[in-house]
């Protein structure tokens, strides 16, 4: 930085103004000194903002990760290139985030394995982490991202503690902090009404919307077909299911057929509308202090609080879209197709008095991104991972209960085998209960 801005001083014979994004080395001691080194040097630094407000910087930022580490050897080549990757645009808007229907949707997911006395999961989720890495190593992209899972715990104690003997079991480490410890490690956050808190090791964030255009990429490279069509319900005779109808007029035929609907599941299917409650859930991304590390990934985990009257959860980072914060606790039942994706001023409400409470020096931070999705909630929390009961050769892989995205490949990976063997779940948790 110091030789190139001082070659572009001299070069230009004057001041200079230079307009900083909120990355670290732009807010490092070594960068303040370096500036005010310089008189000759003013640096206005860019508030945090919601990118996607402006539909150019999706594409290209869509476009510049797809051309990562690849030489051309002229203009031509790379112009040609390019024009090629746009092409392909036009037919995944999804993976640019101008939707945000699905539950898989959105920047960032959460990526851990203490749930509670429920083995099943603790067990899922460390062979998902595996296979997530195993991809990223495979696909050369970075989707996982560490940071630990701090757990504060205010109440009775009835997730965290029941979880640590299966985290020791599964090799996990998860260190129990007292509030000094806690409060001298993580000074940003306010631990008061905190009865116990946890630093869970092997746990971060998954990049949700890079995680999806990464498996389609890869279904694609390796001989899939990906079509972008709404489902009409599927007629099943004589029990099986012999091919769908898509909303561009054409169908499709396959001897074994995997659905996995989300929220729309019970709409696809609806003898299993009772078991899919798909429930409306705000997100809100608040921008931090320009220059301000304490609220980066860097130095502030994923985070959770677990209580009777309070499930808010928060992940630094999000590609710089924005400090999250939510609330895990269900919200009121909706049609995922028709509902109104504006959040709500009493629930941005709550999360601002939250915030105000737990982290006080974003008190008065400017709320920069808010989403809208939803839940598909099943009655237990469970997932449905099993063979339709009326079609032999239709599989159902649903009910992700705001828990299933973290656990993707290790679900893909049950779903799999249940089709090649053309049997049900092993797991008597997963199976449908109609």
């Amino acid at each position: 930085y110091a030789r190139f801005l001082d070659a572009a001083h001299q070069q230009l014979g004057g001041p200079l103004v230079v307009v900083w994004d909120g990355l670290n080395t732009h807010a490092s001691g070594a960068m303040r000194e370096l500036v005010a080194a310089r008189s000759w040097l003013r640096v206005f630094r860019l508030p945090p903002y919601a990118s996607e407000l402006n539909p150019v910087e999706p594409v290209w930022s869509n476009l510049k990760r797809s051309l990562a580490n690849l030489t051309k050897h002229d203009i031509g080549q790379l112009t040609a290139l390019v024009k090629t990757r746009l092409r392909r645009m036009q037919y995944r808007p999804n993976a640019m985030g101008f939707r945000h229907l699905g539950v898989s949707g959105g920047e960032t997911r959460v990526m851990r394995a203490i749930y509670g006395p429920q083995a099943v999961y603790t067990k899922m989720a460390v062979r998902a982490l595996q296979l997530w890495q195993e991809n990223e190593r495979r696909w050369k992209r970075q989707l996982y991202h560490h940071t630990g899972a701090l757990w504060m715990v205010s109440g009775q104690d009835k997730y965290v503690a029941p979880a640590l003997p299966l985290l020791k079991e599964a090799g996990l480490g998860c260190d129990e902090l007292s509030l000094e410890q806690a409060s001298h490690r993580y000074p940003q956050i306010n631990f008061e009404d905190i009865h116990s808190a946890y630093l869970e090791r092997e746990a971060g964030y998954i990049t949700a919307r890079l995680a999806c255009e990464a498996v389609m990429e890869a279904f694609v490279a390796e001989g899939g077909e990906y079509r972008q069509a709404a489902v009409a319900p599927p007629e099943i005779s004589s029990g099986e299911l012999a091919g769908i109808k898509l909303s561009d007029g054409s169908s499709l035929r396959a001897d074994k057929f995997v659905f996995a609907c989300g929220p729309w599941l019970g709409k696809i299917f609806p003898q299993l509308a009772k078991l899919i409650r798909a429930t409306r859930q705000e997100v809100f991304f608040f921008g931090t202090p320009s220059g301000d590390g304490r609220f980066s990934d860097q130095q502030l985990p994923v985070w959770v609080e677990e209580s009777d009257r309070i499930a808010f959860y928060g992940i630094p980072g999000n590609q710089w879209r924005g400090f999250k914060i939510a609330d895990d606790r269900r919200g009121p039942e909706i049609d995922p197709t028709t509902m109104d994706r504006v959040a709500s001023p009493e629930k941005l409400h709550e999360a601002r008095e939250y915030i105000a409470l737990r982290f006080p020096a974003l008190k008065d931070a400017p709320l920069v991104e808010s989403r809208v999705c939803q839940y598909e909630q099943t009655p237990d929390g469970n997932f449905i991972l099993d063979r339709h009961p009326q079609a032999a050769n239709v599989w159902i892989a649903g009910g992700g209960s705001g828990h299933g995205f973290k656990h993707g490949p290790a679900i893909g990976e049950l779903m799999s085998a249940m089709v090649m063997e053309d049997r049900g779940p092993s797991e008597p948790l997963f199976r449908l209960r109609v």
